[in-house]
């Protein structure tokens, strides 16, 4: 419906500055103002207002349940699912649903100019078979937290393994637009203490298709759907 459409005729009240009328005079079109020692003010229908600035207030806060009910839904369905690992066709489609649903949405528009990018966020769920090693044995697959922590003022990137293998891995970021960056590692870690150089064939793609204070959805140039929690926003990744 057009703005114009809800507006409402306004109403002019005659106010004389020696008697007050008893009750307002209505006109249809506005009035000049005057040298005498009558003024004119123009009223608007102040429940009308009210109600469209009560309809637009309940519109925003619904908007932000909406999106509050979809991060408790993806959490609450990730949870189980040993970050990807123990993860059926099933669970990832319906997943990928509901993170579709949350990029929709998605508040921050130019992620890669965002100061909410910075710091250490926890890997909560991913498809990507090269961080969840599903082919391995349990006891052989990280068992402990992984982290992802990006600093957008520096361009720079880091992966961090816990237990029990501790290995990190460090890279460039090279914007191709506000959302996606090229990704080349530059040197990885084994064990947090051997560095070593990388040949120059780790590289990929990473897009940003979510972001919060608490929150980050990417998806990698093959698909895979990482999901993350922001635990530590002071976090440098090392030159």
């Amino acid at each position: 419906m057009a703005l114009s459409a809800t507006l409402v005729s306004f109403k002019y009240i005659r106010i004389d500055s020696h008697q007050q009328p008893p009750y307002p005079v209505f006109s249809s079109s506005p009035q000049k103002l005057s040298s005498s020692s009558s003024t004119y003010i123009t009223l608007s229908d102040s429940g009308k207002w009210r109600n469209k600035v009560s309809f637009l207030q309940g519109f925003l806060s619904r908007g932000k349940r909406d999106v509050e009910s979809l991060k408790e839904e993806l959490f609450d369905t990730i949870e189980p699912l040993d970050r990807g690992a123990e993860a059926s066709a099933e669970d990832q489609q319906r997943v990928d649903q509901i993170a579709s649903k949350l990029e929709a949405v998605n508040p921050v528009m130019e992620p890669l100019k965002s100061d909410l990018l910075n710091g250490k966020w926890e890997l909560l769920y991913t498809t990507s078979q090269s961080l969840v090693q599903t082919q391995r044995p349990k006891l052989l697959r990280p068992n402990g937290k992984i982290y992802q922590a990006i600093n957008v003022d520096t361009l720079r990137a880091q992966n961090i393994e816990t237990w029990p293998f501790f290995n990190q891995a460090t890279a460039n970021l090279l914007p191709v637009n506000s959302t996606r960056v090229l990704v080349k590692f530059d040197f990885f870690k084994i064990a947090s203490l051997i560095p070593i150089k990388s040949p120059g064939s780790g590289r990929g793609q990473l897009e940003i298709t979510y972001l919060d204070q608490d929150l980050r959805i990417s998806r990698g140039n093959r698909g895979n759907l990482f999901i993350l929690k922001m635990v530590d926003p002071s976090y440098r990744v090392p030159l």
